[in-house]
């Protein structure tokens, strides 16, 4: 299931060099006297503007490198998100419904309140639905709530398909592609919607950093050629993924301390011995540290495949290069070394061999 929180993603300030900055003029009925300033949305806190507040009036000026997402925080007052740019800047609203703020002048704040109108909502579902889904224990709801689940997923798809193709010159159609990545946990799907973005806006700071998270994101995705690697079997001698090429390999990332593997290991079994003749076999990458432990659970779980490890538990080198933060975990490699599937517990592990080789009843 995907990661089921959501929460707008903070990143760098983002990124085309502008020559004039901006200056916000704010009047917001009610506001204590005092400080008003202009942060980045990082840990840190950068303070990029500063300005005070006499009765409700405030202004401020500064410039940023390109349109970004701040904080505006005056006084003692939740903080609001301004999508800044350099432009003149017009806020208004009152205290009692200081999330209701105008704001007028940034097209890019114009674009981040459609994002809010259209999004929030369909994240604030979502969540509730997660929240269910975690306290669920009855399977038959499990499954009506993982259904709504899914659409609420798609429709948040849908809605960014439409978002960025609208809007292909916004610096907040990135932005977008950042918070909803984790829906559809699909790189290539990932990649492809951002190659429809204008050339400036795949060029800004914030575009060039998504280029970043969609390269390390597609490191052992389906669809991604798979990584070689060579490490040392049982008995010490040189395995290559690579020589393996021309048939099905099932890459199994496990440990013998590992209980989720041990439990899975049966049905990567009847897999094995169901498809072994067919052109299919499998490499066994273990995080153990101790090799008679391992040993002795290949023994124990009949695992009669083909085994490597370097004994270096989590800093497994093949763990490493295919960035490997659970066990167990899986990748299917087709006969060119192309990953067809990944992740393929229980019954799917054989579905999917079917489906790929044929010869089930």
């Amino acid at each position: 299931m995907h990661k089921l929180l959501f929460a707008l993603v903070l990143f760098p300030a983002i990124a085309f060099a502008q020559t004039r900055g901006f200056q916000i003029n704010g009047n917001v009925a009610g506001l204590a006297d005092g400080e008003v300033k202009i942060t980045s949305t990082q840990d840190n806190s950068q303070v990029i503007a500063t300005g005070a507040a006499k009765n409700g009036m405030f202004t401020l000026s500064g410039s940023v490198p390109e349109p970004g997402l701040y904080w505006l925080v005056m006084g003692s007052e939740q903080p609001v998100y301004l999508y800044l740019e350099n432009a003149p800047i017009r806020i208004s609203g009152t205290k009692k419904e200081i999330k209701k703020l105008r704001i007028e002048g940034s097209a890019s704040q114009k674009d981040f309140d459609e994002f809010q109108r259209v999004f929030n909502p369909l994240f604030g579902e979502l969540n509730g639905v997660a929240a269910q889904l975690q306290e669920q224990r009855d399977e038959k709801m499990h499954g009506v709530l993982m259904q709504r689940y899914d659409s609420l997923a798609a429709a948040v798809n849908v809605a960014v398909t439409d978002f960025i193709g609208a809007r292909k010159n916004s610096y907040v159609s990135p932005f977008v592609l950042w918070v909803t990545a984790q829906l559809n946990n699909d790189p290539m799907l990932l990649e492809q919607r951002f190659q429809t973005l204008s050339e400036e806006i795949r060029n800004s700071q914030i575009g060039k950093s998504l280029s970043d998270f969609i390269t390390y994101s597609k490191v052992g995705a389906v669809g991604t050629m798979a990584l070689d690697f060579t490490q040392g079997d049982t008995a010490g001698n040189p395995v290559s993924l690579s020589s393996f090429k021309g048939k099905y390999v099932l890459v199994d990332f496990w440990a013998s301390w590992c209980k989720p593997c041990r439990v899975e290991n049966p049905n990567v079994v009847k897999a094995f011995n169901k498809f072994k003749d067919k052109n299919f076999t499998i490499i066994g990458v273990s995080l153990d540290q101790e090799k008679e432990a391992w040993l002795k659970a290949i023994e124990k779980d009949k695992l009669s495949w083909t085994h490597v490890s370097d004994l270096a538990f989590w800093n497994n080198a093949v763990a490493q290069l295919y960035r490997v933060q659970s066990i167990p975990q899986n990748i299917l490699v087709d006969p060119n070394g192309k990953i067809v599937a990944k992740d393929l517990r229980g019954e799917h592990l054989e579905k999917k061999l079917c489906e790929l080789i044929g010869g089930c009843n």
